[in-house]
């Protein structure tokens, strides 16, 4: 099989599995408790989070580990104090959306902040929302879909001079940009290990300790209190070697993926009809959504899956029920060339042959369609 979804999530680096199994098979103890064999699990559980804060520029005790990317960003959203006003991006995941919405039901005002054809959060947006003084604002730094990269960094110092609170969604660029919660400037970043090569079930929340963090899961006390349960100390053993590879081969990662990116994009350049979404907008190197005209996406993922070939139409996390994807819409392109859309995501494992077997293939059922 050759795979190209890496956004939707990523194989276990052998590396880190190596690091994971010792806390499943030797170190299997509890670590609240004080006694030597829980010592070394809480031993564990720190040393990972020192690596994930080194991979984000944090420090540890700004870090609240939590079941996924998911839990982290529900997290971010409850801190929204009550009654109070919220905005996010109209490009935002569904595990923004569905709570942002189930707020929105509960009597917050939600405004939508609008982006520009290449999915960018333009400055006029931000002009017309800082007048509305939202109690927070959620902007994803990078696009699950079509892999834009926004300039947080800029709009959380604007929104920031106002006193309004800053959420970024984290999760597709950590591993793939450098990553800085100092430098971007926000209140709340939400990550997760199984777009880095870590185990599914873990992800986190920095935070600046200035924010009122409400606990989502109440109970034993652990993760400072914050979010109460005994710790996945496998999963977060992996998280935190998975980061600590991220931060060694960074530029590496990003070079390769690069490189294959390039190179499918000029190999697409001469299928007819074929448009590639923000193509000349900064994106992550490993990412390209594109559609080809009067060609349903869905049909040729189906196709190429025959092939031996994974792709994706959209994100992972949302089924599509025929409708458009909500972030292609949001940047104004019609329904009927939104549902052409295929994604491919590149990671470690990706080759050069494997881009000229894929383009070669794709040629051939978009001639057959």
């Amino acid at each position: 099989m050759i795979y190209l979804d890496h956004n939707a999530t990523t194989p276990i680096d052998g590396r880190v599995l190596d690091a994971m199994l010792p806390f499943l098979k030797m170190f299997y103890g509890n670590p609240s408790s004080l006694y030597r064999h829980g010592r070394i699990v809480r031993s564990a559980i720190d040393t990972a989070r020192g690596q994930l804060a080194a991979v984000c520029d944090a420090d540890a005790s700004q870090l609240i580990f939590t079941s996924g990317g998911t839990e982290a960003n529900n997290l971010a959203l409850a801190t929204l104090a009550p009654q109070s006003p919220f905005a996010i991006s109209a490009i935002e995941h569904p595990s923004i959306t569905e709570p942002a919405q189930h707020l929105k039901g509960m009597g917050h005002a939600l405004t939508i902040i609008d982006v520009d054809a290449d999915g960018l959060v333009t400055e006029e947006a931000i002009d017309k929302l800082i007048p509305q003084q939202p109690g927070l604002v959620s902007i994803m730094l990078a696009n699950n879909e079509t892999g834009v990269i926004q300039n947080i960094e800029h709009i959380t110092g604007r929104l920031k001079a106002s006193n309004i609170t800053v959420h970024t969604d984290a999760v597709q660029a950590l591993g793939k940009i450098p990553l800085s919660f100092r430098r971007l400037g926000v209140d709340l970043m939400s990550l997760s290990s199984h777009k880095i090569y870590g185990p599914k079930g873990c992800g986190a929340l920095v935070f600046s300790k200035s924010m009122p963090i409400k606990p989502l899961l109440r109970g034993g006390g652990q993760e400072q209190g914050l979010r109460a349960g005994t710790e996945n100390v496998a999963a977060i053993v992996g998280f935190g070697k998975a980061a600590e590879l991220a931060r060694a081969e960074l530029a590496e990662r990003n070079g390769r993926l690069l490189r294959l990116r390039q190179m499918l994009e000029q190999g697409l350049g001469s299928i007819p009809g074929l448009a590639v979404f923000a193509g000349h907008t900064n994106r992550l190197p490993n990412t390209v959504q594109f559609g080809i005209h009067g060609v349903d996406g869905e049909m040729l993922l189906m196709k190429l899956d025959r092939k031996g070939i994974a792709v994706s139409s959209g994100s992972a996390c949302a089924s599509s029920g025929g409708k458009p994807s909500p972030v292609l819409s949001a940047m104004g392109i019609t329904d009927e060339q939104a549902k052409t859309a295929i994604r491919i995501s590149f990671g470690e494992m990706n080759t050069e042959a494997e881009v000229f077997e894929f383009i070669n293939i794709l040629s051939v059922l978009v001639n057959q369609a």
